[in-house]
């Protein structure tokens, strides 16, 4: 095994796809590795000298990235066969190297539309949201005074909510996410459960639950709890889950019952 930090390589072996209608392939590409480098860095030099394995220059890797940082979400995919975000995946940290080179496998993310190499439409997820109806209305933007106050266990809960940066990364690891069911997924449920905990949001709290005990809702979870596993910012989508399944049985019950406020 090498130890010189000069003298070790990584080769980036990529699938790759030129539009949505086309077939995948696989293309590797070789570069020196750099102490600190992530899967980001990696793919920026070679995008600067998009040079393949073989010796042939190419068409260079297509992706998307933004913050940089952990923050916007865009550069989420299956790194080693794990979905992450590429700006954090340090290259030391994700795999040993063998025979001076460190091997990395870069893979769209296979629950969204492929539009070219690395990059995928996560379109559905915010079309999900807009289902969900997870905003706060709103009537006019002049000075509505102090907001109500709320418990600060509550506020504590719904921040840890309001992480979501919506990368994709739970619906990649949930299995009931796929082409034969119409489930939104555990980031859909959660930022609802945010906009329902929120004392205006919450106005619209029954039209939620109501497309919530649909199939598209939370019956459609089936507690593999991979999506807490893989989420970058640690929103504790298993708990939010859990407290609306409670909600959906209690709107459901009382619904049943003419109950319902």
């Amino acid at each position: 095994m090498a130890t010189d930090t000069e003298q070790l390589k990584v080769r980036l072996k990529i699938r790759r796809q030129a539009n949505k209608q086309a077939d995948s392939y696989w293309e590797s590409f070789e570069l020196p590795f750099h102490e600190k480098m992530n899967v980001i860095s990696a793919l920026q030099e070679t995008q600067r000298n998009p040079v393949n394995s073989d010796g042939r220059s190419v068409e260079p890797p297509i992706w998307e990235a933004a913050c940089l940082e952990e923050v916007c979400g865009s550069c989420s995919m299956n790194i080693n066969g794990c979905v992450r975000q590429a700006c954090t995946a340090l290259i030391e940290d994700i795999v040993e190297p063998s025979g001076g080179l460190y091997e990395v496998m870069l893979e769209p993310m296979k629950k969204f539309p492929v539009i070219r190499d690395l990059m995928v439409d996560r379109s559905k997820m915010f079309e999900n949201l807009k289902m969900a109806k997870a905003w706060v209305p709103v009537d006019g933007s002049y000075d509505l005074g102090e907001g109500q106050p709320q418990d600060d266990h509550v506020r504590s809960f719904r921040y840890s909510l309001s992480r979501c940066m919506t990368c994709g990364c739970c619906l990649e690891a949930c299995p009931q996410v796929n082409e034969r069911s119409a489930f939104v997924g555990p980031a859909t449920l959660a930022q609802a459960l945010l906009f329902d905990l929120h004392p205006v949001g919450a106005t619209l709290k029954g039209e939620r639950l109501d497309y919530l005990t649909g199939e598209e809702g939370i019956t459609g979870c089936g507690n593999a709890q991979n999506c807490v596993k893989v989420c970058p910012k640690g929103v504790p989508l298993t708990h939010a889950i859990a407290q609306l399944n409670r909600d959906t049985t209690v709107y459901r019950i009382k619904k049943w019952m003419g109950t319902v406020e």
